[in-house]
């Protein structure tokens, strides 16, 4: 039997039971649209959220006081690890392949100016803070580069947030500020960073480290973040920070974190998130095959005559069974289809009424859909169409 006679039989058993066929390429459909919606909504929070991560740069590496990594967790006995102080962060300076290092001590203040009062965070760290989160300074300038730890001069960088609520439109350059119990003179605002992960990274204030070690009454800092050079693996720059510290502290009570191995774990994590939500979606597929089956079997018991007459007239056993094969595989390549345009539809309105909602469908996940939709299809017809093809000729035309 020629292609186009095998696919105009096909055609023509589907379109003979239009409200049948249709029911059930619906099932194929809706598991479809489900599957690329949920998947879309996967892979938008996976790219939201690793997006959220890489605005501060690809390269960071960031030293935390206490060995949290030995032997899987920490134990939560009391620890007496070392703090890290600003000397360590000058000595790490001095590395190879490292561009920028800056303390961090912070912690939450009250601050008072312009005759308002705001409880807000406050970062203590050094001149070198906005080449290693890739910030900028919108209006004035930042923390200048000094040696001197609690001597450092009282001044303060405001986010753009925090300057609003404080001065409003009134330029804030020059005024007095008190956090805690210190007063700052502002000399910088920073642009708009936004949020990150919940914490708003505009309504904070950056004074320097040793005042804030002052300020939260602190002897070390909270951690140590570096910029290490683009192109440089971070394990590199990690073993050098580690030998470093080691030869400071005499032992390894400190944490080293890389951007590149944080990111790693995350992606992990969204990648079977995504592939959780897409299998949820997938039991509506099952419910589509099963459906296809339901039908298929339907259709050898109505068809029984036709199946005999083929065979009488010579038609190959295997002719047989492709035929209904091609007309499982048709429903469900239609199925996917409408599915597909279904899917990604929904996702195109939800992305468009809900722009906060991050969604994404890459064309893998497309193509992947469809193929999938046929494979179900080729699955679901084969215990019909074998049934089909070792129907007995004569057995059939008496049936008829």
């Amino acid at each position: 039997m020629l292609f186009a006679d095998a696919l105009q039989l096909a055609l023509r058993a589907i379109t003979a039971q239009r409200l049948r066929s249709f029911l059930t390429l619906l099932g194929i459909a809706v598991g479809i649209a489900a599957v690329i919606l949920l998947t879309s909504i996967g892979e938008g929070i996976h790219r939201f959220v690793l997006g959220e991560f890489t605005q501060f740069g690809t390269n960071n590496i960031t030293v935390v006081p206490g060995k949290t990594k030995t032997g899987g967790a920490p134990s939560g006995l009391p620890s007496s690890a070392r703090p890290l102080t600003l000397d360590d962060a000058r000595a790490l300076e001095r590395l190879p392949h490292v561009v920028a290092v800056t303390p961090n001590a912070r912690g939450n203040a009250e601050v008072e100016g312009n005759g308002r009062t705001r409880r807000t965070l406050i970062y203590g760290v050094n001149a070198q803070m906005p080449a290693v989160f890739q910030g900028k300074v919108k209006i004035g300038q930042f923390l200048p580069v000094e040696d001197s730890d609690a001597g450092a001069r009282a001044f303060v960088v405001l986010g753009l947030k925090l300057k609003n609520e404080l001065f409003g439109s009134e330029n804030a350059l020059g005024q007095r500020l008190r956090i805690g119990g210190l007063h700052f003179r502002i000399i910088g605002v920073m642009e708009p960073k936004g949020q990150f992960l919940g914490i708003d990274l505009d309504d904070t204030a950056f004074i320097p480290a040793g005042r804030a070690q002052e300020l939260f009454n602190r002897e070390g800092v909270d951690e140590i973040n570096l910029s290490a050079e683009e192109g440089v693996p971070s394990a590199i720059v990690a073993a050098a920070v580690k030998e470093r510290l080691i030869a400071r502290h005499s032992r390894e009570d400190f944490t080293i974190v890389t951007q590149e191995e944080m990111l790693k774990t995350l992606s992990n994590i969204l990648d079977v998130l995504t592939l959780a939500v897409g299998a949820l979606g997938g039991i509506s597929l099952l419910v589509g095959g099963v459906g296809i089956v339901t039908i298929m079997t339907i259709a050898v018991s109505e068809r029984t005559g036709e199946i005999g007459l083929l065979v009488a007239l010579g038609a190959p056993r295997r002719t047989i069974l492709a035929l209904f094969l091609g007309e499982a595989v048709a429903l469900s390549a239609l199925g996917g289809g409408f599915g597909l345009a279904l899917g990604i539809g929904l996702a195109q309105t939800i992305q468009f009424a809900l722009p906060s909602l991050p969604v994404h469908t890459p064309v893998a996940f497309v193509v992947l859909a469809e193929a999938v939709a046929i494979a179900i299809g080729l699955v679901a017809g084969v215990m019909p169409a074998r049934r089909a093809a070792r129907l007995d000729p004569v057995v059939a035309l008496r049936t008829e």
